[in-house]
């Protein structure tokens, strides 16, 4: 989901328990992307559960062991930035695959909410803070509770 047009879905969660699992790096948009996820779940009725995690690298075991505690659903939520190595492609490749296994192994939705960006400048236009155009967030925690109502 991404940018203008992006739908605005409305999904009950209550009675469902939902993992938050977040990276630690650029704590001012991910300070942005967690009050989004969380204003979400809060307004679906979710009973969540908040993990930080080292890095992107990481966010597939970390949804993996949530699944494992029982969640229904999971939010990753991070932030990557291109530097001046071929290192963000193999992170950002790693952990969108690897969440994407992660869901298919259990049946179950992620919300992706990892931001791939070229810049500071547009992971804060997406993170969800004043002044941003998106909050993914938002959008991750929309899209993981309208798959879990599909597949529920």
């Amino acid at each position: 989901m991404s940018g203008s047009g992006a739908p605005q879905l409305k999904v009950s969660a209550v009675g469902k328990k939902v993992f938050v699992v977040a990276t630690s790096w650029h704590t001012h948009i991910m300070d942005g992307l967690k009050l989004g996820a969380l204003r979400e779940l809060e307004k679906a009725g979710a009973a969540v559960e908040v993990h930080e995690v080292p890095g992107a690298f990481e966010l597939p075991l970390a949804a993996k062991w949530a699944f494992d505690q029982g969640a229904d659903a999971v939010i990753a939520l991070g932030v990557v930035i291109q530097g001046e190595t071929p290192h963000f492609d193999y992170v950002c490749d790693s952990a969108t695959s690897g969440l994407t296994q992660v869901q298919l192994q259990y049946g179950k939705p992620i919300g992706f909410g990892l931001l791939t960006v070229d810049t500071e400048a547009q992971a804060l236009e997406r993170a969800g803070l004043e002044g941003s155009k998106e909050d993914k967030g938002s959008e991750a925690v929309q899209a993981a509770l309208h798959m879990l109502s599909l597949i529920s």
